[in-house]
């Protein structure tokens, strides 16, 4: 009985798991989409693609050695993370932040990243990244290169994060530096708008380091609220003249 019930059983699952193997084909392609999508995402990241830029079908799929249909899936990857947008009988085109996108991810940012900096546990490698990250914003604006140093603040405030030890709010605040990137773009002068942060982010840093993490959070929180202020403004200013 026991031999005639094990048998029926793994029958059983060999069905179930038969289905699987229609998903075969898949595994490529979904780490081809995941992979593109990502690439896409960091050149944002970077500021190589501003908002407004079309990303031509023809020509992106052409540039990264891709399928058509695979270009699709990743950008509807990215439409869901709010990084682009498609337009009707138009295309794809990188999004354009409005003052109400700020907002939200500044309320996202003051709730993640201030419970990240006196969360405090991933140890001494997270917060030596956000020294690094600090480091390589000095380099960069004392030969300034502007948008690096903004590339350098992102990082900053993703190992700001990394001080949680957790991947999924990693995963998320990578999503949210995309967009921030693209608000960005909104300030006129780069560098007046970034030189104070490189700064303010030194002085965030040594709290940490020296486990003055309620410190830290009450400076990081003003920071995120000029910030916030500033871009807003930004958006405001643009707006009364045009692009």
């Amino acid at each position: 009985m026991s031999g005639e019930g094990s048998t029926a059983g793994s029958e059983t699952l060999g069905s179930r798991l038969a289905g699987l193997s229609g998903a075969r084909v898949l595994l490529d392609r979904t780490s081809t989409v995941s992979k593109l999508a990502d690439a896409l995402r960091t050149q944002i990241i970077e500021g190589a693609l501003p908002p407004g830029t079309q990303l031509a079908e023809h020509a992106a799929a052409d540039a990264l050695g891709v399928s058509r249909n695979t270009l699709r899936e990743a950008f509807r990857l990215l439409a869901h993370e709010r990084l682009v947008i498609h337009e009707p009988h138009r295309g794809v085109f990188v999004r354009t932040l409005d003052a109400d996108d700020v907002r939200d991810i500044y309320t996202t940012r003051r709730l993640v990243e201030c419970a990240a900096v006196l969360a405090g546990g991933a140890g001494r490698e997270a917060v030596a990244e956000i020294r690094a990250a600090v480091d390589t914003a000095e380099v960069a604006a004392t030969e300034e290169r502007w948008n690096d140093v903004g590339t350098a603040d992102l990082r900053f405030h993703s190992a700001i994060v990394a001080l949680a030890g957790s991947r999924r709010l990693n995963d998320l605040m990578r999503r949210i530096l995309a967009e921030l990137r693209l608000v960005f773009h909104v300030m006129d002068d780069p560098h007046r708008f970034h030189e104070p942060y490189v700064r303010r982010n030194a002085e965030i840093v040594t709290l940490i380091e020296r486990g003055r993490g309620t410190d830290a959070a009450d400076a990081l929180t003003a920071y995120l609220d000029d910030a916030e202020a500033q871009l807003l403004g930004g958006i405001a200013e643009r707006g009364r003249t045009g692009p």
